[in-house]
């Protein structure tokens, strides 16, 4: 809805403008008159703080226009006065960003913090552990990045006890712990874990490619 979007994009200021005059039938006559106005100014101006404008980003983020998220997170001040829930969504974008722009050390921060902020969260549904298990998988990458197997073993393993959205994000996970168990030389657990990638038949690219690469030795493994 554009209207709502228009709404979200300016709230601040159209509560501030309702504010002032809000103040001015006050001043001009009594506080009931005004009263509306006080209350619309104060919606509007406190759920800018902490709802935020993360509505807005969805867009953006499906037109794959990074520069236009990073503008819509740049203008939420004060991050600590969102709610919980979108407080995670805020630092989960702002990690994806930084990993696009690979700022891995930023990403990391970010998405740990994401993650602080679901596992604190005593009323986790069904999207919110989604959320909270590819936020795990990603952290799983990064600390791949880093060598750090042992870590990216549990994070990916968290991922999928967690659940994960989609299929893509499954064979993912189930990948990179194949691959991990071949460098441990675990080779039955790898197979396992690739059969299991290659039975999700996922279309990205990237990780339709990476189970062709791997079909093609995974055979002549021992185990």
């Amino acid at each position: 809805m554009k209207w709502l979007n228009i709404l979200i994009k300016y709230r601040l200021w159209i509560g501030i403008v309702l504010l002032a005059l809000a103040i001015f039938v006050n001043v001009q006559s009594t506080f009931w008159p005004s009263f509306v106005l006080y209350l619309l100014a104060v919606i509007l101006i406190v759920g800018h703080f902490i709802f935020g404008p993360m509505r807005l980003i969805q867009s953006y983020m499906e037109e794959g226009d990074l520069e236009g998220s990073k503008k819509v997170l740049d203008s939420i001040w004060f991050p600590g006065l969102l709610i919980k829930p979108i407080r995670s969504v805020y630092y989960t974008i702002k990690g994806n960003l930084d990993m696009a722009a690979q700022n891995f050390e930023g990403a990391e921060t970010n998405l740990k913090k994401s993650q602080e902020l679901m596992g604190n969260s005593s009323l986790l549904g069904a999207q919110m552990k989604q959320a909270e298990g590819a936020n795990k998988l990603q952290l799983g990458m990064l600390a791949i990045q880093k060598g750090d197997m042992k870590q990216a073993e549990s994070y990916i393993r968290g991922a999928i006890r967690s659940g994960l959205p989609d299929k893509e994000n499954e064979a993912a996970a189930y990948l990179q712990l194949s691959s991990i168990m071949i460098n441990k030389r675990e080779f039955r657990a790898g197979k396992d874990y690739y059969r299991k990638a290659k039975a999700l038949k996922p279309t990205t690219p990237q990780i339709a490619d990476q189970i062709k690469q791997m079909e093609k030795y995974i055979s002549r493994m021992p185990g």
